[in-house]
């Protein structure tokens, strides 16, 4: 791989390619051209996205992140310009450039099925299954798009651990990515819950759900520049937990934004991943680095609780937090259980499972809030066993990782990883934005944890 980029703009014809798409884009949206940029940005993405990862493979991991974040906030203003579209063929952008990694995978065929890489060939083997079945029980062009959401997260995950020669390069970059990405996520979600701006708010219009809030200035819970609040929180939850393991000047900045609008999505099983996730990292660090995280936490709760106690954002705030503690009080969690119940013995009882396609219907739990039931349903017990064995495999080389101690990033990443998998009964975590953090923390750790073996290696010969 090329080494990590140390200036702006550099290397300039890999900037070139992903400012002409920035130009584009913009260049479509002032003068109305909607419509085009509706096929042209997906388009645009996947060639900038193929020419990166063959000449700029680190360039590659830092622009998929960003279309990650930004594709659903491009379809917005597309959509409040040339009209309503959904599906959006906008939203397939970041699939397209992250299934590019798949590459990986397949030139390292022989290597991927040993070792290290033995756990990500079975969860494949199970998307693999779930996509045959759903090729017999459903259309054939309903189980494409649900074929990239299952495996574009795994490949890029693998593209990581593929990677672990140049571990260094690949931390600084995602480093720089998420510190940039919880500045700018976090300012505009502040910005959105404050003014709602036009193509938010004509986006909310057209959901037949209200979970999302409503569509007037301080009725948004915040999803910011993504496509709901859930993925991102987790993304953002992500985020703030990589600022611990930084020193850019902008950390606190960016923190201070980057709480206030995961406050403000109201995403509580991302708040409590949140505390997960610090269980896992404080412990995990030397006393010198514990105590540095501590007075992290100090600074940053001087930031940011002044601005959680004022209005607008306390009564919003402080209303949700008390429904963590209302337990059979709180609907959506009586709509969770009544679903469950309802669902889950037709689920464990379906063995070779109704495949990709298949979409959960029922009234009181969605598609996309339980992975457990997703896992069952879609992969049946025969997809189930290699796909959930191989996760499990990983997760526990994540906990068996010593040299997390002396790596506060890779400490964070393994944090960031086992917290997103916490959530599993209560999101559907391998899956699109979710995935994406779960599976792309896997990797990084895993890499991380081959290069420090490596390198040990080498030191000791």
């Amino acid at each position: 791989m090329t080494p990590a980029p140390s200036r702006l703009f550099y290397p300039a014809p890999a900037w070139i390619a992903i400012l002409s798409l920035v130009l584009f884009s913009a260049l479509c949206l002032a003068v109305h051209a909607g419509g085009l940029l509706r096929y042209a940005f997906p388009a645009g993405s996947l060639a900038i996205g193929a020419f990166l990862y063959w000449r700029y493979p680190l360039l590659y991991v830092g622009f998929t992140w960003w279309i990650w974040f930004l594709a659903a906030f491009v379809r917005r203003l597309i959509d409040v310009q040339a009209g309503w579209a959904d599906p959006n063929p906008v939203l397939l952008a970041p699939f397209l450039v992250t299934i590019v990694s798949l590459l990986t995978f397949a030139k390292e065929l022989p290597k991927a099925i040993k070792g290290t890489g033995l756990p990500f060939a079975l969860c494949m083997m199970g998307v693999v299954y779930g996509f045959l079945v759903g090729l017999i029980n459903s259309p054939p062009q309903t189980v494409v798009v649900p074929l990239l959401n299952w495996l574009a997260p795994v490949a890029f995950g693998y593209h990581l651990y593929a990677n672990w020669r140049i571990y260094p390069d690949l931390r600084q970059m995602l480093q720089r990515v998420f510190v940039w990405g919880v500045l700018v996520m976090g300012a505009y979600g502040v910005v959105q819950f404050l003014i709602a701006p036009g193509w938010d708010r004509f986006w909310l219009q057209n959901q037949t759900t209200q979970v999302f809030g409503t569509p007037n200035p301080l009725g948004i819970r915040v999803f910011s520049t993504m496509h709901s609040p859930q993925p991102f929180a987790c993304v953002m939850v992500a985020g703030l937990f990589l600022l611990f393991a930084s020193r850019s000047s902008l950390r606190f900045p960016a923190s201070s934004v980057g709480y206030l609008s995961l406050l403000l999505s109201l995403a509580r099983s991302a708040w409590l991943s949140w505390v997960v996730a610090l269980v896992v990292f404080l412990p995990s660090l030397k006393p010198k680095l514990q105590m540095q995280l501590i007075l992290t936490l100090l600074v940053m709760m001087i930031v940011v609780l002044p601005l959680t106690t004022i209005d607008p954002f306390a009564s919003v705030i402080s209303t949700r937090v008390q429904t963590i503690f209302s337990g059979q009080n709180d609907v959506s969690y009586a709509d969770r259980s009544q679903g469950y119940s309802t669902v889950l013995t037709d689920a464990v009882t379906n063995i070779p499972g109704l495949g990709m396609g298949f979409v959960l219907k029922d009234s009181s739990i969605g598609s996309n809030d339980s992975g457990i039931l997703t896992l069952l349903l879609t992969l049946g017990w025969l997809g189930l066993l290699p796909y959930l064995g191989g996760l499990l495999l990983l997760i526990a080389s994540l906990i068996q990782s010593r040299e997390a101690m002396n790596d506060s990033f890779m400490s964070a990443a393994r944090a960031i990883a086992i917290a997103t998998f916490s959530q599993i009964g209560l999101n559907n975590v391998m899956l699109s934005s979710f995935g994406m953090v779960l599976w792309g923390f896997i990797g990084i750790t895993i890499a991380a944890r081959q290069y420090y073996a490596k390198s040990a290696l080498v030191s000791q010969s």
